[in-house]
């Protein structure tokens, strides 16, 4: 029953009474108009764990209709999207955005570099599991069957789950590491993306730190400086987000956020899908490097770039200012 993690914003509710939830919520969607703010009271404060709970109450108690159904009947637009993804299991949640993400022309790269690059190897292969069951195929299929290229071959060797996640620090293979990746892309006419693979997608991330420690001291560059040099398009930013993520998913998280609303315009796939995938894990610490990076709050970001119930249950999310 416990929270997924033990630094989010959404923390298991005390005196839970699942039937309660599930009547509140029929209550909410009963006759005309739907109460949305009894929804986000319900919703947006417990844990997924409770969530799942509350589902089922709602089947045994209102009959034989799913809460989803119910939801997504009675609610629209980003409001939906949120409260829907809410209702999900983490594995089932990720998996959904990726298929998404792949579904009819075009993909959206920032999805699948987003979690691939983030998720651990428990998690991923979880969602590996949880994508064959809902969808009928494998995600190295379906990211195959979606991109192309060195790009394909850095998801694909995400999505496998291989990374070592041992502490371990070999020092002489650190230098040896950040010496190679230094002669694949500095130091040569061209980049042998290839040896980046090699090392960013498999090394555990104790020795990543050094090597990155390493590389800077031979080439007088951070490694993310020489990823912009060196490469361009998704690739560029598929190598970026794993360097981040290793560095601090908390500090890279907030940067996703504060691009999805900075500027013109507002990125909502990528705002929902941060909000509500990190709710419950690491969200305070992500408010606390969106305020030490960009000098504001996540909160007024919201606040300021979304309307609403939209607005409404993020904010609950955010968990105050």
């Amino acid at each position: 029953m416990a929270a997924i993690g033990n630094r989010g914003t959404v923390t298991e509710a005390s005196g839970f009474n699942p039937d309660d939830d599930a009547q509140k919520l029929r209550e909410a969607m009963k006759g005309a108009g739907t109460d949305e703010a009894a929804i986000i009271k319900v919703l947006a404060h417990r844990t997924i764990a409770q969530r799942q709970r509350i589902k089922l109450a709602y089947k045994q108690t209102v009959g034989k209709v799913r809460l989803e159904k119910d939801l997504s009947s009675e609610l629209s637009g980003h409001f939906q999207s949120v409260v829907l993804g809410l209702l999900m299991p983490v594995p089932v949640y990720d998996a959904y955005e990726l298929k998404a993400a792949m579904k009819g022309a075009g993909t959206e790269e920032a999805c699948l570099i987003d979690i691939l690059a983030s998720r651990s190897n428990s998690e991923m292969n979880a969602i590996n599991e949880v994508y064959k069951k809902e969808y009928g195929k494998t995600l190295e299929d379906a990211v195959c069957g979606d991109t192309s290229g060195m790009f394909q071959r850095v998801l694909v060797s995400l999505l496998t789950a291989g990374r070592d996640e041992s502490d371990k620090v070999d020092e002489a293979l650190a230098v040896k590491d950040a010496k190679d990746i230094f002669e694949a892309g500095e130091a040569r006419w061209g980049t042998d993306e290839v040896k980046f693979l090699t090392v960013l997608c498999v090394r555990n991330r104790n020795h990543l730190l050094r090597v990155f420690d390493e590389y800077k001291k031979i080439s007088k560059r951070d490694i993310e400086d020489s990823i912009k040099r060196e490469m361009s398009g998704s690739l560029e930013d598929v190598f970026l987000a794993i360097v981040k993520c290793l560095r601090s998913k908390p500090a890279f998280f907030a940067e996703r956020l504060y691009k999805s609303m900075k500027g013109l315009g507002t990125t909502d796939s990528v705002l929902i899908r941060i909000m509500v995938s990190r709710a419950e894990i690491d969200m305070l610490d992500i408010k606390e490097h969106f305020l030490k990076m960009y000098g504001k709050s996540l909160h007024s970001f919201i606040k300021g770039d979304t309307s609403g119930d939209y607005r409404k249950i993020l904010l609950e999310l955010c968990g105050g200012e």
